[in-house]
């Protein structure tokens, strides 16, 4: 029997008089577990929506195109490098108490971005909401796992938090839109705030959790060698985009990344108290649901990256229409969450769902690679988002309840946070090499074409739209390989025959 299941109250356990009985199941759970879902929402949200703010933003601020792209990449270096130690702490201090403080932390890293006055405050906020965020996510992930044990509630639970997880940035780009264009930039910041004093008060009402686990000591050695390398390998994937992959300065972060993440794997094998406890990575499962995270965020950031500037730049969308436009493929993946996976997962294998689920996301991203500068978004977009959403749906579920199923309540915070460091790694990975492939293929394309310097609008574009189309491929073939990780790494039964 798992220890998960035979620990059953890690996450219900009493912290206060009137708390659950330890062998009980917390009657407001699910009350907790809407508290967990914004929070993982706000996370989400902000990986988006201010994307749409950043024009104004920079106009505001006078920041020079060189710099801007700091208010992105402080918050990925931050939220992506640090995940493995916020786990951990969430495992030593406590998964609620963590959550709170991230939570706090947050919304004041926030209120300080909305209010910047000039773009190094702005980078700083970035970054804050970045470290906090690094604390919350994994928190959030933990609490689900130890409060959800039964398998069909568990279905259930993760089904709406993978919606959530899926969805989340669609929604941010739609409400980054509405408040950009009818409030201003500063609002995509604020937002943050009435959303974490909600989950804040919820919280402490409604979660219960440990106070910690005393045993596990804090593995400094392996902070730095495991955040500084996942910090290397983020920021090289970032530059890679602006200097190129053959830049000495991406060459040596990528290298020097992968060589402190040698050294933190060895020295994890020796370590007293492990950050990162190498039998979460041996477990086949969630080695394959990781491995399944990180090249289906590849493919998934390569629909956001060129839709986006698809929608506004060739077919002439407002940031509030395109945000409007990503919104079925919202409705696919909670569909594909909380209706066909939540429903499903506890009577059939993981992979049934997963493999099929990755198969349906390249299927969606195929009939991108078909778009040119007349397709419409009916013909072409529409179907693309439904298909690759309802696939993302049938997958994000899957992965984050296995990934997180039978693991020790001592090690939930530090699972739950490599689930979101594939995921992270992943999505800056993509943004990286999808994007240099689709700009080496549209200076190939101008190139070639442009014969006639009458005609150079229509050239530019149509050279544009087939970058997008050329790297969609690879993305394709990320979610395809996706699902042959799946196929063979994941074997695990329908939950509820292992429970």
């Amino acid at each position: 029997m798992s220890d998960s299941i035979s620990a059953p109250a890690a996450g219900a356990a009493p912290v206060s008089p009137g708390a659950p009985a330890a062998d009980a199941p917390d009657p407001r759970r699910w009350w907790g577990l809407v508290v967990i879902a914004l929070a993982q929402l706000m996370v989400v949200l902000d990986a988006t929506i201010v994307n749409i703010a950043l024009p104004s933003a920079q106009t505001a601020l006078g920041m020079s195109d060189a710099n801007r792209q700091w208010v992105i990449t402080a918050y990925t270096l931050a939220f992506g490098g640090l995940l493995l130690l916020g786990g951990r702490v969430a495992d030593l201090v406590g998964r609620k108490r963590t959550f709170i403080i991230g939570l706090i932390g947050f919304a004041l890293a926030s209120a300080l971005g909305g209010a910047a006055q000039s773009p190094g405050m702005l980078f700083g906020a970035r970054a804050l909401q970045g470290v906090f965020g690094a604390i919350l996510a994994p928190s959030a992930l933990s609490l689900m796992t130890t409060t959800f044990t039964d398998p069909r509630e568990r279905g259930k639970a993760f089904g709406i938090y993978g919606a959530l997880a899926g969805a989340g940035g669609a929604v941010g780009l739609l409400l980054g839109g509405i408040l950009t264009s009818y409030l201003n930039w500063r609002w995509c910041l604020y937002v943050n705030i009435p959303i974490a004093i909600v989950a804040v008060v919820g919280a402490v009402i409604l979660l219960h959790d440990r106070a910690g686990h005393k045993d596990i000591k804090l593995d400094v050695p392996g902070v730095i060698l495991g955040c500084g390398g996942l910090v290397a390998i983020v920021y090289g994937f970032s530059e890679a985009e602006p200097r190129g992959w053959g830049d000495s300065m991406v060459v040596s972060l990528l290298i020097g990344g992968a060589v402190l993440l040698v050294a933190f794997v060895f020295w994890q094998s020796r370590a007293k108290s492990p950050l990162l406890p190498l039998r979460i990575l041996k477990d086949r499962n969630r080695a394959g649901c990781f491995l399944t995270m990180g090249l289906a965020t590849i493919g998934m950031f390569g629909l956001f990256l060129f839709m986006t500037y698809y929608l506004q730049g060739i077919l002439g969308y407002s940031p509030v229409r395109t945000g409007l436009a990503f919104l079925p493929m919202s409705v696919a993946i909670i569909i594909g969450s909380t209706q066909i996976s939540a429903r499903l997962l506890p009577k059939v294998p993981a992979r049934a769902l997963m493999v099929p689920g990755m198969v349906l996301a390249a299927g969606g991203l195929l009939i991108l690679t078909q778009l040119d500068v007349d397709s419409s978004y009916v013909s072409h977009v529409l179907p693309a988002e439904l298909i690759l959403g309802l696939g993302m749906g049938l997958t994000f579920m899957p992965v984050f309840s296995t990934a997180t199923s039978g693991v020790r309540p001592q090690d939930a915070g530090v699972t739950s946070a490599m689930v979101n460091t594939s995921q992270q790694v992943g999505g800056s990975l993509g943004t990286a090499l999808l994007n240099t492939i689709a700009t080496s293929a549209t200076g190939s394309y101008i190139a070639s074409h442009l014969t006639d310097p009458s005609k150079k609008d229509q050239v530019v574009a149509a050279g544009i739209v087939h970058g997008y189309t050329h790297a969609i491929w690879y993305a394709v073939g990320a979610m395809l390989l996706a699902g042959v990780c799946a196929f063979f790494l994941v074997d695990a039964k329908p939950q509820a025959a292992r429970h």
